[in-house]
């Protein structure tokens, strides 16, 4: 293979010694120091940026850990650490000569150059704006990226604000939150009526919340730590990829999901941990235990459309997809995929259930691999569904899930479906009593002596619809 071309070369001190600093078209700078090796960064993935300090020039530049070692700058986890390289060429021409060429190819490989960002301030342990301003701000900085800094100030604040304001001026949209944000985001714009355009734009997580599916999904298949330093970092670098949504329906109302729907066990756990919320992430497994020693099922039925492999699950069902009004009495804004449904075949499988699970990404928060198999664009939802199951059994399952074995488990169904229905009854042997319905981590729905069901939901605890829209949101991603 014949060398790449060599975009600028210059003779340069290094250290206060004669060296050689050589730009490549392939994207490769070299440092070449006399009686030393030489050194090399590929700009794609090594430099962040540059910076001209008087008559030198410093090289802003990350490398990965060492196996086994964590370096990130600002302590944690961290896959990458900040190295600089400072070189000064021989005069103020060539200082410029070499700066246009390194600028140009920067601006070459696509990376965004200005950020809508959002911070949290209230998620997780609160540290949202010191996890920014300590661990991401900085690598942006170097990077010369251009941000546009918003502290959401209460819940679906940072929905309002996608909502109405100018996103076209920016690059991406950031929330260093957990996934709450993110899901704001995405209904936000779906909202809007010029959503087509909009949507268009990539969606960055750094994670700085109590969840953290998403981000976890999205470092986890390429060996990365769920942390600031790896996420921000991948936005920097400005690969992206896309990401189904689904859209829950019930009548008119609708709510567009990037994660995850939970009913029954796992929507309890979820919910009703919050009264101890001062325990941190362990509030899930002692809450959990708790509800599993006094089981809960729920009557009910739930109806799917099998992806092709899964047509023996369930037995053959009947449904109707809820109709759009006409065209002319149509809200603003996306209103789901445009999927003849009715003449498939649908399946159904009915209660009592212990819990149903459907997720659009592998995990469901940093230490819960929900859906192992779960993909972020093949068009399809992973459902788990769990039945009757002995106590000790499901004490064990719970143990699983962090690593994904759960879904082996002949207890559990685990399929992938296209469109699902549930239609949610109520607690098995309290007719009275119903339960909660939690989109994204949020209750969607809250039915008689539910937890806080005396407060309002955004639909009611009834029959609901999901559908996919395959890759239509946009994520920034580590290169897979």
């Amino acid at each position: 293979m014949a060398p790449a071309e060599v975009i600028i070369i210059d003779l340069v001190f290094i250290d206060g010694e004669l060296g050689m600093v050589k730009l490549t078209a392939d994207g490769v700078l070299e440092a070449i120091e006399y009686g030393e090796p030489s050194r090399y960064w590929t700009v794609k993935k090594d430099v962040l940026g540059f910076v001209v300090e008087g008559k030198k020039i410093r090289i802003k530049t990350v490398v990965e850990r060492e196996e086994g070692i964590c370096c990130c700058e600002f302590g944690g986890d961290g896959d990458y650490s900040r190295r600089d390289f400072v070189f000064e060429p021989f005069s103020e021409d060539a200082r410029n000569r070499f700066c246009f060429r390194l600028r140009r190819y920067l601006d070459s490989l696509g990376r965004p150059k200005r950020l809508l960002v959002f911070v949290n301030p209230f998620g997780g342990k609160k540290s949202a704006m010191k996890i920014f301003e300590k661990e991401v701000k900085p690598l942006f900085e170097d990077a010369d990226i251009q941000l546009d800094v918003q502290e959401t100030k209460y819940q679906l604040h940072a929905k309002e604000m996608v909502r109405s304001m100018d996103v076209s001026k920016y690059d991406g949209i950031v929330c260093v939150s957990g996934d709450g944000v993110l899901v704001e985001v995405v209904n936000g714009l779906l909202e809007r009526a010029d959503w087509k355009t909009v949507f268009k734009l990539p969606i960055g997580v750094i994670p700085a919340g109590t969840g953290n599916g998403m981000i976890k999904s999205l470092l986890d298949p390429v060996g990365l730590h769920c942390c600031a330093n790896s996420a921000t970092i991948s936005i920097i670098r400005g690969h992206t990829r896309s990401l189904d949504v689904a859209t829950i329906s019930q009548g008119t109302t609708k709510f567009f999901s990037v994660l995850m729907l939970a009913w029954g066990l796992i929507a309890d756990i979820d919910i009703e941990s919050e009264e101890f919320r001062w325990m941190g992430s362990a509030r899930l497994n002692f809450y959990a235990v708790q509800r599993i020693m006094c089981l809960r099922q729920y009557n009910g039925r739930i109806l799917f459309v099998p992806a092709p492999g899964f047509e023996s699950h369930g037995q053959p069902g009947s449904f109707s997809l809820y109709k759009e009004p006409t065209v002319s009495n149509k809200a603003v804004g996306y209103q789901g995929p445009d999927t003849e449904f009715e003449d498939l075949e649908w399946r159904e499988i009915k209660g009592p259930f212990v819990s149903v699970w459907l997720h659009n990404v592998p995990w469901g928060a940093e230490d819960t691999l929900a859906a192992p198999d779960a993909k972020f664009s093949d068009g399809f939802l992973d459902l788990i569904v769990l039945k009757n199951c002995p106590k000790l059994a499901l004490l064990s399952l719970m143990t699983q899930i962090s690593e994904g074995t759960h879904v082996q488990s002949p207890y559990v169904a685990y399929l992938k479906v296209k469109a699902f229905a549930l239609e949610p009854g109520a607690l098995v042997g309290e007719p009275e009593k119903e339960g909660i319905i939690d989109a994204d981590g949020e209750v969607l729905a809250r039915g008689r002596r539910s937890y806080k069901c005396e407060q309002i939901s955004l639909m009611s605890y009834d029959k609901l619809q999901i559908t996919v829209d395959q890759g239509l949101a946009t994520l920034f991603s580590p290169e897979y």
